[in-house]
């Protein structure tokens, strides 16, 4: 592979890292955990903090096949997998923030508007996040909700409407349906909670390629790296018609850029240096979240911490689920049916991923290249090593499979409105 190409595409790849303290490595345990899902509000290495544990037991929600999960981690064949979902909801506290969607007009209930299953291999461990468009048009299986009312079964609805008729784990059977992926583990978390969450660690640093302006979330931003808390992390996540083309599509990798950006600051010693603030993080986290039964067992969520916890940003990797415009309604997305049995087939096969997709002016962000000079010192080599190159067995997935790793720095690529 040229070295040209190889700048262009994402190779999700194992790299050595400096060697921690046990201190770092506990709290690295929780980090890495919180850093895949937060978009979504999880955070389940927070569970092995054992005075949290009545919190996170509280509201807990069976999902179907619960009863054959093994009680260890190990015991997962071809690894796991967790459903996380983000809900677009007019919390009482944040109501105001919505406008006209929390005022009665255009009210539509609670909406599963983020979704992301992140799957988590066998060894060598890999991660896998993802994310699929709300308006993507898929079957959605029969379901009840907490009132015990069922709901027929639908060969085509919006994937965000999924939660309005079975809460979480209608969500998670309509992906198993659509994947094949078993759901062992899931937890939703309101936008509301997505604030608090991210107020709690100072904010997220992202970037901004060109200036994003949106009337729809208030945003008017210039150009550059913006630390965003509050109000401004919520508008960030939301924003659609401030990046890309103004579609969800784009919203998601603009979701997907926010999620490495955390990563980052999880792992940094702002976040994984400080106690009090992993403690703050993690008894926020675990106050907003909605979790399913699988997810209170603080020995089986401290393995799944052990299972990522050494995973490198190289092979964490986001991506989005391949889909093609309706030709009934060009406002919504279909299943790509043929480059997602691609893409599952890779992931289940514990390949490394080669993501050949290459960013247009139309997507949501853009890829910044590493800058380097000839000056720069090089690592201590007793610290540092580099990361190997990509081998030849690495799996180049469909074109249509857009996505990124959390070791690459994306930036928002705005549209003005």
């Amino acid at each position: 592979m040229s070295e040209k190409i190889r700048r262009r595409k994402t190779v999700a790849r194992h790299g050595q890292l400096r060697t921690p303290g046990p201190i770092s490595q506990l709290l690295k345990i929780i980090g890495i955990s919180l850093s895949v899902v937060l978009v979504s509000g999880l955070g389940v290495g927070a569970f092995v903090v054992s005075d949290l544990y009545g919190t996170a037991t509280a509201g807990a929600v069976e999902l179907d096949g619960e009863e054959t999960i093994p009680p260890d981690i190990s015991a997962f064949e071809g690894g796991f997998d967790l459903m996380l979902v983000g809900l677009d909801t007019c919390e009482e506290k944040y109501a105001h923030l919505f406008g006209e969607r929390c005022e009665g007009k255009g009210e539509e209930g609670n909406l599963n508007d983020v979704n992301i299953l992140v799957h988590v291999s066998d060894e060598p461990r890999r991660i896998t996040a993802v994310s699929f468009p709300r308006d993507l048009m898929v079957p959605i299986p029969e379901c009840t909700d907490a009132n015990g009312n069922t709901t027929s079964a639908m060969s085509k609805q919006p994937l965000n409407s999924a939660y309005s008729y079975g809460g979480l784990n209608c969500v998670a059977r309509t992906i198993t349906e659509l994947t094949g992926q078993d759901v062992e583990f899931a937890a939703s978390v309101t936008f509301g909670g997505v604030i608090e969450i991210t107020d709690a660690i100072g904010g997220v640093d992202v970037c901004l390629a060109t200036p994003i302006r949106d009337r729809n979330t208030g945003i008017d931003w210039p150009a550059g790296t913006r630390n965003v808390q509050g109000l401004e992390a919520l508008q960030f996540l939301r924003t659609r018609y401030g990046v890309g083309d103004g579609s969800d599509l784009g919203r998601i990798g603009n979701q997907q850029q926010y999620m490495s950006s955390l990563a980052r600051k999880l792992i940094s010693d702002d976040v994984l240096g400080s106690v009090p603030t992993m403690l703050k993080l993690a008894n926020t986290a675990l106050s907003n979240l909605e979790a399913s039964n699988s997810l209170t067992n603080p020995m089986m969520i401290a393995q799944v911490g052990l299972a990522v916890k050494d995973v490198p940003f190289e092979d964490i990797v986001f991506l989005q689920y391949p889909n093609l415009t309706d030709s009934q309604d060009n406002a919504k997305v279909v299943p790509d049916y043929s480059s997602a049995e691609a893409m599952w087939d890779a992931i289940n096969a514990n390949e490394q991923l080669e993501i050949t997709h290459e960013n247009s002016s139309n997507e949501g962000v853009i890829v910044q290249e590493p800058e380097t000079t000839e000056e720069a010192a090089p690592a201590p080599e007793e610290t540092v090593s580099e990361a190997p190159a990509p081998t030849a067995s690495a799996v180049p997935l469909p074109n249509t499979v857009k996505g990124n790793s959390a070791a690459q720095q994306t930036c928002s690529n705005g549209n003005i409105r």
